[in-house]
Formats: structure tokens, sequence, C-alpha cells
């Protein structure tokens, strides 16, 4: 067979996996955090970030049903909206974490931390 004849299976192979790795997670200890966990549920298990970064966006209020936004209206209302970022010393990578309204909705990794320096 003829090598574009797998060129198809291969595009589509390629698109699943990269969208799998797309998702991203925190490990703190052996506790795991994901997409869709508290600020409570962050706090206690990883404790308090190095840095936090807080702002509101203004969005129209939606509830998803089976993967399908339903807005309830077209007035758009004011969504707390935080960056928490750990910072977990030179020989690890930092994490940042997206919260809307007190939930985890993305997780980044950052480059290599470093040596905290008391004031």
């Amino acid at each position: 067979m003829r090598a574009t004849t797998y060129m198809p299976v291969l595009l589509l192979a390629a698109t699943l996996l990269s969208q799998a790795a797309a998702a991203d997670s925190f490990r703190c200890g052996t506790k795991l955090i994901t997409d869709g966990d508290s600020a409570d549920k962050v706090r206690n298990l990883c404790g308090p970030p190095t840095e936090v970064t807080r702002s509101e966006i203004l969005r129209r209020p939606v509830i998803w049903r089976f993967g399908r936004p339903y807005y309830l209206s077209d007035e758009q209302v004011a969504v707390s909206l935080e960056y928490w970022t750990y910072n977990l010393g030179p020989h690890k990578l930092m994490r940042r974490l997206r919260l809307e309204d007190g939930l985890v909705t993305q997780i980044e990794t950052l480059g290599h931390g470093y040596h905290e320096t008391d004031p």
C-alpha cells in the first residue's frame, strides 16, 4: 500500500492525541488538582499560592448541558477571575491556575521555579 493511504489515519491520530495532551493537571504531594476543583480544595491540598492576581471579566450567564452552552440572557454579568501561581522551587516547574468564580478552569505549566528570598 502507498503511504498516502495512511495519511488521513495518521492526521486523525495526531489530532486526537494533541487534544488529549492539552488538558493539564497539578500534583500536590499525592493529590491531583484538575479543572473544576474549588479554590478551597486547592488551598487545602497545596497551601497558599506564591502569587495571586485578581480581576473581573464580563460575560453572559451560561449553563452547559451535554457539552453545549445554553445562554440564560443577553445581559452580561461580572465573573471574578484569579490567577494563582505556585513556585515549587528551582528543581520543579511552576504552575499557574486560572480560577473563575472560585473554580479551576485552566492549569498552565510555566518554567522552572526559583529560590524565595527573604525581605
